[in-house]
């Protein structure tokens, strides 16, 4: 009988075996969770005891304090104290990064060493922060906000007289359409811009791709985000914003962040503490301030239409007065920030190409095939690669001919030429595009006559609280009241619930070190773990299938009552209404500086010297190009730095911001008349031997990246032909002859 025992011992112990190892892991990995959750929500506590500063990585010091200001704002400028061993150079450019006060407090682009901050630092350029505070300034305004910054920028700019350019600026996310307010109305500012996954553009988006457009139409307008800022005593809570970003994804928010650390839970712990420190650190701002930022942006959309104006009505922020560069990085993958919301505002300014140009601007757009909204700014990869490769082709991206470009970042081939001349580990090229290439990034822009409905609608919606009801919830609510409903918020409370101060979470604090110390993992093949991987999946499928429904229905419902007709009749629009329209008058004047423009380079064509007539050839050479790299650009500043040895002098070179000029200048002439431009050629350079180094010069440059042909070899022969210096050797073989003293940068 006991033999007969034994012999079915075993298979029940291999049965019951998996499952024993399973549920003691499961339970050791509960433990830990639930203490990895205590330790969030005591660093949450000390953050906020702390004054919630940056959650920046870098060592920073203080430069100037906003709410000491004439005009007080809760921002403050920080000098980025460069790691040991890794000094800046105080000759470079400035960068300057500007994070959003969204919801969230400041700090992510420094949050790691593999950041926005960290690759500045690590090309050794002066890095400087502005950050902000918990609390808002009494009265504090937008306005108030982008008169701190514009003085924390001249600070910046006035410590670094010798650097080659004005400061850089990068504004992520919210802080990018302040950073082009600020450029617009205080152009001598700010060098190059970087809009990293900023909004600019709020009603544009992709049928059944991009709901968050409708939350302001769905919800009634603008109303709800001042009750808000009304019950808490005039402040308005951040966590509502953070809030709205994680309905975006409810398989995220309710099951797998949560999910993939309790499944790497021996691992995954301090990354996911690093990252909630910043997630849940939640600001206020003004009801002035919210007001604005949702009337005058989310709902209103009138930033790129011109109708933002200042508080005396003077200053009309007008994003064609931005002289900097504009380069923006965008991502397919992002849902917060498409992007058709952060490239339409370029059709919205410029009909045509030609308008564009006319302008003097450069617009240069890089976009991400996958990375998410957050990913743009902490992601190591997105660092390392894209915001790597654009900081090093900066100087080049200054000096580009007025245009929109796409940047397309590659691989570097083993058998690319001049391999020396890549300041980076990849290869940056900016193809030419044009306001037709931004329009086909989105499905059509007949949706969006719907917004201007959901405007009107709003505007009255806000009226009717702003008459009613909002002067009796201001009487009812005080401070004791609002603190209590920002406690009481379920991003808080979830965080304030797991603490020490939770006698219910005592005893996980006592039995996690030893959990730790016992820990015994479950082999990777057992059946259990795989049943449970698949049953996680299969939860975050069904929360996927959720949300896709939810936002069909959003945008079913949203198109429903403002593209009625009746809708829009009721509110005394058209049923198509039109989108923003300038006046005349802004048209007429905007027209005669296109027309003075022009009337200056024309009378310009027959002027200049070396390097104008240099910069021309290239231009006319180059001019059907598709695509400007960096190699030629490096070779260019190469000959200068070898012209400047030979000279040892630096008094006849052009610096970046001449060369600049020149460049604007020469490639507009050459867009406006080629033949013109070309036949003045022998009036700028009247010596023949300087004309013959100067073509020698040209076809050192522009056969860098490969051998003259077609067009352009027929361009540069009909130069040369000009200018008479015929088919010498020196102008067809690279690196033969010597440069002529053209002032290169």
């Amino acid at each position: 009988m006991a033999s007969n025992v034994d012999q079915y011992a075993d298979p029940i112990g291999a049965l019951a075996q998996p499952f024993l190892e399973y549920a003691h892991d499961a339970w050791q990995r509960h433990v830990l969770l639930l203490d990895i959750l205590r330790q969030r929500g005591n660093l949450s506590a000390e953050h906020e005891r702390e004054g919630m500063p940056p959650v920046l990585v870098f060592e920073h010091e203080l430069l100037a304090d906003g709410r000491q200001l004439p005009e007080p704002a809760n921002y403050a400028l920080l000098r980025i104290v460069p790691p040991t061993g890794s000094p800046t150079d105080p000759a470079k450019r400035p960068f300057v990064v500007i994070d959003p006060r969204a919801g969230h407090g400041p700090g992510i682009g420094g949050f790691k060493a593999d950041s926005e901050i960290g690759i500045a630092l690590r090309t050794g350029h002066p890095c400087y922060f502005i950050t902000f505070f918990h609390e808002p300034c009494p009265g504090q305004t937008i306005e108030a906000v982008a008169r701190a910054e514009a003085a924390f920028l001249r600070i910046v700019g006035e410590r670094h007289p010798d650097a080659p350019g004005k400061p850089f600026v990068i504004g992520n996310c919210q802080a990018g359409w302040a950073l082009m307010m600020l450029a617009a109305v205080a152009p001598e500012r700010t060098g190059p811009l970087l809009l990293a996954g900023a909004p600019l553009a709020y009603w544009s988006g992709v049928r059944g791709r991009n709901p968050m457009r409708y939350s302001g139409g769905l919800l009634g307008g603008s109303w709800l985000a001042s009750l808000a800022a009304d019950l808490g005593n005039g402040r308005f809570d951040g966590a509502w914003l953070v809030q709205n970003f994680e309905q975006l994804n409810p398989a995220n928010t309710l099951w797998k962040k949560l999910y993939d650390v309790y499944a790497r839970v021996d691992t995954e712990g301090p990354r996911f503490l690093d990252f909630e420190r910043w997630w849940g650190g939640h600001f206020l701002m003004n009801r002035a301030e919210i007001d604005w930022i949702v009337q005058q942006l989310f709902v209103g959309n009138r930033l790129t239409a011109g109708a933002v104006r200042s508080s005396d009505g003077n200053t009309v922020v007008d994003l064609r007065n931005v002289r900097s560069p504009v380069i923006i990085f965008a991502s397919w993958g992002d849902n917060i920030t498409p992007p058709q919301q952060a490239l339409n505002w370029i059709p919205d300014l410029y009909a045509s190409d030609d308008e564009l140009v006319a302008n003097d601007q450069v617009i240069v757009y890089c976009l991400h095939p996958t990375v998410g909204h957050l990913g743009i700014f902490v992601s190591a990869g997105v660092a390392n690669r894209e915001h790597s490769e654009l900081f090093c082709a900066l100087d080049l991206i200054d000096v580009l001919p007025p245009g929109l470009y796409e940047a397309r970042i590659e691989d570097i081939a083993p058998d690319l030429p001049h391999r020396e001349l890549v300041e980076g580990r990849y290869l940056v090229r900016f193809e030419r595009r044009g306001i037709a290439d931004i329009l086909a990034l989105d499905d059509g822009r007949d949706d969006e006559c719907a917004f201007e409905v959901v405007r009107r609608v709003a505007e009255i919606n806000q009226h009717i609280y702003d008459t009613f009801a909002s002067p009796w919830v201001r009487a009812v609510s005080s401070e004791f009241s609002a603190q209590w409903l920002r406690a009481l918020h379920p991003a808080r409370l979830e965080r304030t619930l797991a603490t020490d101060m939770n006698p219910w979470m005592a005893w996980i604090g006592a039995l996690a070190p030893w959990v730790r110390e016992h820990r015994a993992p479950v082999a990777p093949d057992n059946p259990l773990l795989t049943l449970e991987q698949a049953a996680s999946a299969q939860i975050i499928r069904a929360l996927d299938q959720f949300r896709d429904w939810r936002d069909a229905w959003y945008e079913q419902v949203f198109e429903a009552i403002y593209q009625a007709p009746a809708m829009a009749a009721l509110v005394g629009l058209q049923a198509q209404a039109p989108a923003n329209v300038e006046s005349p008058v802004t048209v007429a004047l905007r027209r005669e500086l296109a027309a003075r423009r022009l009337r200056d380079a024309e009378a310009s064509i027959a002027q200049g010297g070396t390097l104008e007539a240099f910069v021309r050839v290239l231009a006319y050479v180059a001019e059907r190009s598709s695509a400007i790299e960096e190699r030629p650009f490096n070779l260019l500043r190469r000959i200068a730095r070898e012209q400047q040895q030979a000279t040892e002098t630096n008094g006849a070179h052009a610096d970046l911001a001449a060369f600049k000029t020149a460049v604007r200048q020469q490639s507009f002439i050459v867009r406006l008349d080629p033949q013109r431009a070309i036949r003045a050629l022998p009036a700028l350079v009247p010596d023949r031997e300087t004309r013959r180094k100067l073509m020698a010069a040209a076809h050192r440059v522009m056969t860098v990246s490969g051998p003259l042909a077609g067009e352009r070899l027929a361009r540069y022969r009909e130069v040369a032909q000009i200018l008479g210096t015929g088919d010498a050797p020196e102008a067809e073989q690279p690196g033969g002859g010597a440069e002529p003293e053209i002032g290169l940068p």
